[in-house]
Parts: C-alpha cells; sequence; structure tokens
C-alpha cells in the first residue's frame, strides 16, 4: 500500500490541545474541501509505501505522528495505522471530520469547515475541536458539535497582519463571551518555525 506524501517534516505542534509538542508531520495530499483560506498546496504529492514513510521519520527522536492535509481521511486507513502502530509511534489526525475517524487513532481533532460540516453525526466524539475562525463567523453551538476534551477557537492567519489581529481580537471577545471554548493561536506561524 502506498499513500501519496505532500511532505514530512519534524517540529513543534503549533496549535491545540497538544500545543508546543515535538511532532513529526504527515502531511497528505487531496482534500474534499477548497477553503478559502487553506495554507497549504495539497494537489501534487510523491506515492510512498509505508516502510519508505518509516524509512523517512526513524531518525526522529519522537514517536508522534501528526497526519494532516489535504484531508488525511481520504488515504489514510486501519492498515496504514496499524503499521506505524506496530512501529512503535502515536498517532494523531487534523482533519475536516467529514469522514469517520479511526479508533486505531491516538488523539483525534476535527476542525470543520463552513456553515454546513458540524459533524456530529460523523464522529460523536473527539479529542479536540479546533475551529478556524474569521472575524463576524457566528460560532456554533457547542451541542451540535462533537463532544471533546477541547474547543478551540483558532484565528485565521492571513498575509494582511490588519485582517489577522482583526481575527485574533474576534477570538478573544468571542472566548470572553463563551467561556467553554479557549483561544487556540498557530505559534509556529508566530515564532516562524514549519
Amino acid at each position: 500500500m502506498n499513500l501519496n506524501v505532500k511532505e514530512i517534516f519534524y517540529s513543534l505542534q503549533g496549535e491545540g490541545g497538544r500545543q508546543g509538542e515535538a511532532s513529526i508531520f504527515i502531511r497528505l495530499t487531496r482534500c474534499n474541501l477548497k477553503c478559502s483560506f487553506c495554507d497549504t498546496d495539497f494537489k501534487w504529492g510523491k506515492d510512498m509505501s509505508f516502510e519508505q514513510i518509516f524509512f523517512s521519520i526513524r531518525k526522529f527522536p519522537c514517536r508522534w505522528i501528526v497526519w494532516t492535509g489535504g484531508e488525511p481521511t481520504l488515504q489514510l486507513t486501519d492498515e496504514a495505522l496499524s503499521f506505524f502502530k506496530n512501529a512503535g509511534f502515536l498517532q494523531a489526525i487534523e482533519s475536516n471530520g467529514h469522514n469517520k475517524l479511526s479508533e486505531l487513532l491516538d488523539y483525534t481533532v476535527v476542525s470543520p469547515k463552513g456553515k454546513k460540516t458540524y459533524v456530529k453525526k460523523t464522529n460523536p466524539r473527539v479529542d479536540e475541536v479546533r475551529l478556524p475562525v474569521r472575524e463576524g463567523d457566528v460560532i456554533p453551538p457547542l451541542e451540535i458539535l462533537p463532544e471533546a476534551k477541547f474547543f478551540f477557537l483558532s484565528p485565521v492567519f492571513t498575509k494582511d497582519n490588519v485582517s489577522t489581529q482583526a481575527n485574533i481580537n474576534y477570538c478573544v471577545e468571542q472566548v470572553k463571551r463563551l467561556p467553554q471554548w479557549r483561544l487556540s493561536l498557530q505559534i509556529h506561524k508566530l515564532i516562524g518555525i514549519e
């Protein structure tokens, strides 16, 4: 079996409940959505076998893999997850939640996009809901979202610093108004790491 991989890199988890933890990011190609604020060119990648991916990541001292994309559930199978679990890795996923998430995952992040994509029926329970937010977005009630340990509002970072700051300010206001949410800033962008 192969996975079409956009990139593999070693860095710190930049946002959410695992923020600051060393992680191996495996970014897979393809997505079922076209979000205007997406910061990833995920259309083209390299076909890699599980073994090729393993040989690419075994040099890192960390045991956490973060499967991301695009939308990783379009490719990621239980067979792939089992392979890396048997190799001693813990595995997290960052998904839009449209597809069912595997029970083999150790940490699940659903980041719903768009007004009609709250995915409670598909994934009733996850570790984290991380909602990308722009100034003026309506924050959904928790009842329509999956049950989660953490609920994060994540301001959308733009090329325009004024818009980014407006998104941050708006998220701060919303967390103060709705304290069941937490603020999640993309520290990797703030400190200039991948």
